[in-house]
């Protein structure tokens, strides 16, 4: 084979080898379809995207919300520990009354019982009221009831025990003696 020959037999097999690439080609999408394929894909992950910020920021917010709760709640124990001390001040109050006790010291224990009041108040902690008031077995714990014809049934007619919320939660409900 001469030179000339090698050559169109070259050009021979690039023409075949270009028909098979076209072939190829039109075997394979276009690029239209290509491009639609790609947008589809984008829009996938598009969606992917925007909701893992969504439950990235619904996350946050619902552990916020906990720090919150556990901040908002981190006293409620030591509170609960001072309770009884609370009641042994209205207790010492109440006895003075009874006794023959200086009213500078009276005055002594009063100003000590409102200051730790005070403080307790700035961490969120009420007094429930109870008398005459409707039982609420949400805030009263009815330890006694009582014939009364003064009174409607479910009505409470006397405090046995102050009860506390701290915030919007009941941490002792009010002990109670209820008509019936």
């Amino acid at each position: 084979m001469d030179k000339e020959e090698v050559k169109i037999v070259d050009e021979k097999k690039e023409l075949v080898g270009a028909s098979d690439k076209t072939e190829e080609i039109s075997a394979e999408e276009t690029p239209e379809e290509e491009g639609l394929e790609l947008e589809d894909e984008l829009d996938r992950l598009k969606d992917r995207h925007l909701r893992l910020q969504a439950e990235y920021a619904n996350y946050r917010r619902r552990t916020e919300e906990e720090k919150s709760k556990i901040y908002s709640f981190a006293n409620e124990k030591l509170i609960l520990e001072l309770l009884p001390i609370i009641d042994n001040f209205a207790r010492a109050l109440d006895n003075m009354k009874e006794n023959d006790v200086s009213k500078s010291y009276k005055d002594g224990v009063k100003m000590i019982e409102k200051s730790l009041m005070q403080v307790l108040e700035k961490q969120g902690l009420e007094c429930i009221e109870a008398c005459g008031k409707e039982f609420n077995p949400e805030f009263h714990h009815a330890v006694l009831t009582e014939e009364s014809k003064e009174k409607n049934s479910g009505i409470i007619l006397e405090e046995l025990q102050k009860g506390y919320k701290l915030k919007d939660k009941t941490i002792r409900p009010t002990m109670v003696k209820v008509s019936k």
